[in-house]
């Protein structure tokens, strides 16, 4: 009996374990079968025109695949999002195209087929679009990024030749707001004297006649740090270090224009981001005699304050913090968004290789000179001009300085950079500094008279 229990028994338990197996199984089943897949969703988009470049981004919340091409007869740019479903954000792409976008006419959004979207871009003009993505970065998701640059962009050169009137003197008293002795003429290039001729036995009386002088035109490059997706530092009541900035660099253009013998370029002159070698790429490519990069400082701590003068160093950052700031500054890359494909190698060659010490020389000197006038109007945060391996300052054949205004994170300082006196004085004191380090330090003969 015991045996013939135990063989009746086993198909019991062995149904039992099936049934608990079977449960088991349908449970896990349950768990590991994957949800419906949500689509990708559109965040923010954002639109940055300018006569450089016209930049559109959409954030987003993963990485998207893109495809892209262009249509000619109108001229339009096709872009196929892929793994999203168009959102009411999408649809406020068609709002945010002005009508004075030098490339954009307007822009048509749709849902081409399910979870792709399509946006086509109506053109001015035939353009050289770039389209790449963006890993996330500080407060950024990812980006998806919509560069369009024109086919023809214009000779740089061109705008500074259409000042006009720079052959004149310089006049002895320019308007200026500070009144401070005006620096010593710059330099001027005059004729040699013809060699002396023998006298004639009966000379005829001849007037003298005015020999033209020509004035040697300086051509000063002014940068805005920052601009369109790069922020930089924000102030307790909201001021943005991009704002500020551009309105300083402007005040000192409208400043330096006033002297016939000077001209400027600004590196940008709205709201839109310069990758850091192209803003040297500006300065060489209209032979800049100097390129000075404004910015308003930031801290951790609230305190710091001060205006500050840097250079380029060639052994290291002179100070703990000049290494801090060079490094902060020169994450804007990261941050405003480079298309690392394009990365020029003959560009990395010039940042990274070929600054000099001849070049760093004649930046202190003039960073000194400027230095010198800043603290008539602000307190300096240190007394010398600092170096660090600022990649903005790497231009091999260009005396280079940034300046850092005052500190946006500090309360009063960033009151005092919104402040129109302020800034007024800030730009006079800039262009003192210049051009008594070019009363003392003519530029070289080398660049040609335009």
């Amino acid at each position: 009996m015991p045996r013939s229990t135990e063989i009746r028994s086993e198909p019991v338990k062995s149904k039992s374990r099936r049934t608990i197996l079977k449960a088991g199984g349908a449970l896990f089943v349950s768990v590991v079968t994957p949800l419906p897949a949500l689509a990708s969703q559109i965040l923010a988009v954002r639109v940055w025109p300018s006569d450089d470049y016209t930049r559109v981004t959409l954030e987003n919340d993963s990485d998207l695949k893109v495809t892209h091409f262009v249509v000619k007869d109108p001229e339009r740019l096709v872009v196929d999002i892929e793994g999203i479903d168009l959102n009411s954000t999408l649809k406020d792409l068609v709002a945010k195209i002005q009508p004075n976008d030098p490339y954009i006419k307007q822009v048509r959004v749709g849902q081409n087929r399910p979870s792709v979207v399509r946006l086509v871009f109506d053109l001015k003009d035939e353009i050289k679009p770039q389209v790449f993505t963006l890993a996330p970065v500080g407060e950024y998701k990812y980006r998806f990024v919509i560069d369009l640059y024109p086919a023809n962009p214009p000779d740089p050169i061109a705008a500074l030749i259409q000042k006009g009137d720079w052959l004149k003197e310089t006049p002895a008293n320019p308007p200026q707001a500070q009144a401070k002795p005006d620096p010593a003429p710059l330099a001027e290039v005059k004729p040699q004297p013809l060699p002396e001729e023998k006298p004639e036995k009966n000379p005829k009386v001849v007037q003298d006649e005015p020999r033209m002088q020509l004035t040697r035109m300086i051509t000063i490059a002014l940068d805005p740090g920052h601009g369109g997706e790069d922020p930089g530092a924000t102030g307790a009541r909201g001021n943005r270090e991009k704002d500020v900035v551009l309105s300083i660099a402007k005040r000192l253009k409208r400043k330096i224009e006033q002297y016939p013998n000077m001209r400027v370029m600004l590196t940008r002159d709205a709201d839109f981001f310069v990758p850091l070698g192209q803003r040297v790429v500006k300065a060489r490519k209209v032979q800049a005699d100097l390129f000075v990069s404004i910015h308003a400082d930031a801290f951790v701590q609230p305190t710091a304050r001060g205006s500050s003068v840097f250079a380029l160093s060639e052994k290291g950052a002179s100070s703990t913090a000049a290494r801090w700031l060079a490094n902060k500054e020169n994450s804007a890359d990261l941050i405003g968004g480079v298309n690392i494909k394009t990365h020029d190698r003959q560009l990395a060659s010039v940042l990274l290789d070929l600054s000099t010490t001849a070049q760093i020389n004649d930046s202190l000197r003039v960073g000194n000179a400027v230095l010198k006038e800043i603290g008539g109007i602000n307190k300096l945060h240190k007394g010398a001009v600092e170096q660090a391996g600022f990649a903005v300052l790497k231009a091999p054949d260009i005396p280079s300085i940034l300046i850092e205004t005052a500190f946006i994170s500090n309360p009063e300082e960033e009151a005092k950079l919104t402040d129109d006196r302020y800034q007024d004085q800030m730009a006079d004191a800039i262009l003192t500094g210049i051009r008594n380090y070019f009363a003392k330090n003519p530029p070289l003969a080398k660049n040609k008279l335009t």
